[in-house]
């Protein structure tokens, strides 16, 4: 069975995001979301500059596209502040970390509304059983209570 390059690099993305999860509680677990972020962006040059130097690269791009190149990465940013912000404020990793990893949900919603993609039934249910995980995850077990003794 040959393995298609793209499954290759998006398991291979599954595994990295499912260690920062990990990493990105443990971090805020010591300072806060804010510094735990700065320290997330930081990483993000020395691989930027390696693909900078190795990579060729078109140049010849458009402001449309650089603007939305900008704003994925902008956005993408705001997410992972706001997911470190969850965790430095009780989130648990087992819970904040799968929640805000069903972004997946709004991307097939924006691709339905923007770029007219259409949903099998079997896609359908894969939303439906998806939203169903959320509202299963984000639902915390309170501690048994202790009674007057």
């Amino acid at each position: 069975m040959h393995l298609p390059l793209w499954l290759f690099y998006a398991l291979i993305a599954l595994v990295f995001w499912g260690i920062t999860g990990v990493t990105q509680k443990l971090a805020t677990n010591s300072i806060s979301s804010q510094l735990s972020f700065l320290w997330f962006a930081v990483a993000f040059v020395p691989i930027a500059l390696v693909i900078l130097v190795t990579v060729p690269h078109d140049w010849h791009l458009t402001r449309r596209i650089i603007g939305l190149a900008i704003l994925g990465g902008a956005l993408n940013g705001l997410g992972a502040f706001t997911s470190f912000a969850a965790l430095a404020r009780g989130g648990k990793a087992s819970i904040v970390i799968p929640l805000v990893y069903l972004f997946p949900l709004v991307t097939v919603f924006l691709a339905i509304v923007f770029l007219h993609e259409r949903l099998t039934r079997q896609h359908v249910a894969g939303v439906a059983l998806a939203i169903v995980a959320a509202v299963l995850l984000s639902r915390e077990t309170r501690p048994p209570s202790r009674q007057p003794g």
